[in-house]
């Protein structure tokens, strides 16, 4: 390149494309790295309670209950199981599985018992899940 060439300026058109192109990679980049620095590094945390609505319809008791994943990774296939004690003795047993519970999600279902729950004592608990 001689002392006589210049090299091009760049247009308006052409300085407003690479500054809108470069605030939009900018913006990737932060919140890529917004997302590593704040992702829980931590496997599910599964817990089940039971709501206080017991409800009698046709003989049979409905005991509603909610499951929750206060973790940071994503469960799969969470077994909730259920046990009905009267008089100290395993009476009715109740299993229910659901699909997919990611991190901070919540989810409902109800056992179904043909004895009243309030005359004996219902545990609820995790049995199990696996990861994605």
């Amino acid at each position: 390149m001689t002392k006589t060439e210049q090299k091009p300026k760049l247009s308006m058109a052409e300085w407003v494309t690479f500054s809108i192109a470069s605030l939009i990679l900018a913006i990737i980049v932060s919140l890529v790295g917004y997302t590593w620095l704040n992702e829980k590094n931590q496997p599910p945390i599964l817990s089940v309670t039971k709501k206080q609505t017991i409800r009698e319809i046709d003989g049979q008791f409905y005991v509603p209950f909610e499951v929750v994943n206060t973790g940071g990774d994503t469960a799969e296939s969470v077994q909730i199981m259920a046990e009905l004690l009267i008089n100290g003795k395993v009476t009715e047993t109740g299993e229910q599985q659901i699909d997919f519970l990611s991190s901070g999600e919540s989810e409902g279902g109800a056992f179904v018992f043909s004895k009243n729950p309030r005359q004996g004592q219902l545990n609820l608990r995790v049995g199990s899940y696996k990861l994605p």
